[in-house]
């Protein structure tokens, strides 16, 4: 059973159907890349699946249960989480708070044992602490815990923002061009990382990313969107070779980027 579905969604605001009849699946543990030219819909995608918009027709699952039109928060602690095409960290919050936020789904006390402070909340809130060190330690921020987020650079941020999505305890992480702004060592270290969250945690991860090189050499099945339909799916070699993802977005076949670089 897959673990995410799409079947025949559209979604039409006024006259404009941003997306038409797309039907697509990911199973558990797959990397997925989702491709196409601006404007394609995309992004849309993205906030169809969490719950940012609601399709209007069509069927979305997750885990065998229907998610489309839920709210975005019940989505998330259903595990599917998302970082977003700019960066959107708490600007005012540290590195540390702004992973700790995200463990409030989690909690399993509530406002009445936060109240009185007692033994309980004093566990968990070790508890949760020691995790977000954890997560930080492993993306090499433990020792930015107490900097302010935008004071990172733009690389780090970039990792503060997987992490902040990882704290949620996420099946299926969708990641929106974060390959954007990146230089070309920036974008082989980030291959490496997608991979390495994809192994390290358990996950499936749809990506949305304009460089084909990151997208070809990391994914393992591509669809293709252009004015919002499906035009393709396949395995990188297929959609490199596909004509009508040529016509539509590569214009030339575009060969994989080695993961160790070159």
């Amino acid at each position: 059973m897959s673990l995410l579905s799409l079947d025949n969604v559209t979604v039409q605001f006024g006259g404009l159907k941003a997306v038409s009849e797309v039907s697509f699946s990911i199973a558990a543990g797959e990397l997925v890349g989702l491709i196409g030219p601006n404007g394609a819909g995309k992004t849309t995608v993205f906030n169809l699946i969490t719950g940012v918009y609601a399709p209007t027709v069509g069927k979305i699952a997750f885990d065998g249960k229907a998610v489309a039109g839920k709210r975005p928060y019940l989505i998330t602690a259903r595990g599917i989480a998302r970082t977003f095409q700019n960066i959107r960290l708490f600007p005012s919050m540290t590195v540390f708070d702004n992973v700790r936020c995200a463990c409030n789904m989690h909690l399993k006390h509530g406002i009445s044992h936060a109240l009185w402070r007692g033994a309980k909340v004093a566990a968990e809130e070790a508890r949760i602490e020691a995790e977000v060190m954890e997560l930080l330690g492993i993306f090499d921020l433990a020792d930015d815990r107490d900097a302010n987020c935008k004071s990172l650079p733009y690389g780090a941020q970039r990792r503060l923002e997987i992490v902040r999505a990882l704290a949620t305890k996420p099946r299926l992480l969708l990641l929106d061009e974060p390959a954007a702004g990146m230089n070309p060592t920036e974008k082989m270290e980030l291959m490496k990382l997608i991979r390495f969250v994809q192994e390290k945690f358990a996950l499936a991860v749809l990506l949305v990313e304009h460089d084909m090189k990151v997208v070809m050499g990391i994914c393992e099945r591509i669809a293709v969107l252009d004015y919002g339909q499906k035009i393709a799916e396949g395995t990188p070699a297929e959609i490199r070779a596909n004509p009508k993802v040529i016509a539509a977005y590569l214009g030339k076949e575009v060969s994989p980027e080695p993961i160790g670089g070159t």
